[in-house]
């Protein structure tokens, strides 16, 4: 396995979760502090895992409402 930073990690997990349907499209994801306990990181790692998910194109931020599944139409 290739060596990787924590916060991809955090993203690729939270990408499988999401096109295993565990989270749906319009589904949020848990807040900072509940995925920080999760996956065991910090607050910070966890902003950069999500931005990354917005990169890819999987999730979209509202400010101070969250983070949602973009329906991706699989």
């Amino acid at each position: 396995m290739a060596v990787q930073y924590e916060w991809q990690r955090v993203a690729d997990a939270l990408e499988q979760r999401i096109r295993a349907g565990e989270i749906p499209p319009g589904g949020r994801l848990e807040n900072e502090r509940e995925l920080a306990d999760v996956y065991r990181v910090s607050a910070g790692t966890v902003r950069r895992a999500v931005r990354e998910l917005r990169d890819r194109g999987l999730v979209e931020t509202l400010p101070a409402k969250g983070s949602y599944v973009v329906d991706q139409g699989l």
